[in-house]
């Protein structure tokens, strides 16, 4: 069958639901058999997607030759009307819940199969049929934020999110998770410790490394372990829940201040800096290595403001005092993520001087993937640390970086921004441990 009177198979196929199973022939020898799978409005003309039986993804060019056997009625949660979600169900009666922020990323993303890169998906019911099991344990109320990739998040998109999380909680959630690019992620999740205060229950950022439409996808398991933890945590504070190995069979629970991208696309890419992962879920339940923060009576709220007037400088050899310079001019703050101890070479220190005279805050990280920084040991340190440079410890850069535009838009003078900078907001800092003890 065609299933067009004009017998074009492709005016019957694009309007097939998620979820239908069909056969395709071309008349020469060639059947593919598969489930159809969502398309995306970037997708090309006459292209079906199908999951085919070894659970890859093909895109097929419908021709106007070609058949089509329908093999089994559509299993879709996508019709255009009919009974109310559990989700839509949740929102309409306040129940108790678990809020979903999508703002876009690989893990709220499909294959374009005309040029074969990944697109957002943006429609709720999409994202429940590429994650059915969503709501196994509870409703789940999804609330679309952005439709980006993380690389394009500004600071302001963080204040966005922020002031989500804290409307989310308002309408009952008892957890937030926020489905995010993972490129950033770390970055938005050392803002929003910052920015989010006396909250009764868990934030969870969630990525994956490959699209859910892949058959090796981590969607799918990180989601639910996320969805777990912000159900049950029973903590009040800022955490990223990713593969702990390569297997699906357990997750860490890193502090939102403490992890950073370690891997560019192995599962297990997510590491807390300086010691292990604040806890772990799995098959046994939830665990902590230290205890999180306990959860406040609320109402949360949002300690804003963030000051965009603020910078991160990666030290390199090479780069000239005069760019460095350059770099800084309009700031308020400047992060320096320097070599080793928290180092940069001489030849800065005297526009680093300068900038501080005028009340440029400089402060200073390491590029090391652990250890922190020390001005006492080198005489280079020491030159910075008595020009006024602030020493932050065992900050990630991107933490330090996050933490700067809070501190500056809360602190009036340098004074005020750098005792912000050196208080422990969030549980950023991880004070030092023996050489060769164990983490």
């Amino acid at each position: 069958m065609t299933g067009s009177e004009s017998g074009d198979p492709w005016e019957m196929l694009r309007s097939l639901p998620m979820g239908q199973r069909v056969e395709i022939s071309d008349g020469a020898g060639h059947t593919w058999t598969g489930t159809v799978v969502p398309r995306h409005e970037f997708s090309g003309e006459r292209i079906l997607p199908l999951k085919i039986a070894s659970g890859y993804n093909l895109g097929l060019r419908i021709e106007p030759t070609y058949t089509v056997r329908l093999l089994e009625p559509a299993r879709s949660r996508t019709r255009a009307a009919g009974p109310p979600t559990s989700t839509e169900r949740a929102a309409a009666a306040g129940a108790r819940h678990v809020a979903l922020l999508t703002t876009g990323g690989t893990i709220a993303s499909r294959v374009d199969y005309e040029t074969g890169g990944v697109r957002p998906v943006k429609e709720e019911r999409e994202i429940l049929a590429f994650y059915p099991d969503l709501e196994a344990a509870g409703p789940v109320r999804i609330v679309p934020v952005f439709d980006r990739l993380s690389e394009d998040f500004t600071p302001r998109d963080w204040m966005t999110l922020a002031d989500h999380v804290v409307a989310a909680f308002g309408r009952g959630a008892i957890g937030v998770v926020i489905a995010h690019g993972t490129d950033t992620l770390a970055f938005t999740a050392a803002a929003l410790s910052f920015l989010l205060v006396d909250l009764p229950g868990p934030v969870v950022l969630v990525g994956a490394q490959r699209s859910p439409d892949r058959p090796s996808s981590d969607g799918p398991s990180n989601l639910a372990a996320a969805v777990r933890v912000a159900r049950e945590g029973g903590f009040g504070e800022v955490v990223v829940v990713m593969h702990d190995d390569l297997s699906d069979e357990r997750f860490a629970i890193h502090r939102g201040t403490s992890v950073r991208k370690m891997h560019s696309s192995r599962r297990d890419a997510f590491h807390s800096r300086n010691g292990p992962p604040l806890g772990h879920v799995d098959g046994h339940g939830i665990r902590f290595t230290e205890a999180p923060r306990r959860p406040a009576s609320g109402p949360p709220r949002v300690d804003g403001p963030l000051d965009e007037k603020g910078g991160l400088l990666w030290f390199y050899p090479g780069i000239a005092p005069e760019r460095a310079a350059a770099f800084a001019e309009g700031l308020r703050g400047l992060v320096l993520a320097g070599t080793g101890l928290g180092h940069v070479g001489t030849q800065h220190l005297d526009w680093i001087r300068a900038a501080i005279r005028q009340g440029l805050v400089v402060a200073m990280t390491t590029q090391c993937l652990d250890g922190e920084v020390d001005p006492f040991v080198y005489a280079t340190g020491r030159e910075l640390q008595r020009a006024g440079v602030v020493y932050l410890g065992d900050l990630l850069p991107e933490t330090a970086y996050a933490k700067l535009l809070w501190a500056l838009g809360h602190g009036a003078g340098a004074a005020e921004v750098q005792a912000l900078l050196l208080a422990d907001v969030a549980g950023e800092f991880r004070w030092r441990r023996q050489p060769g003890a164990p983490a």
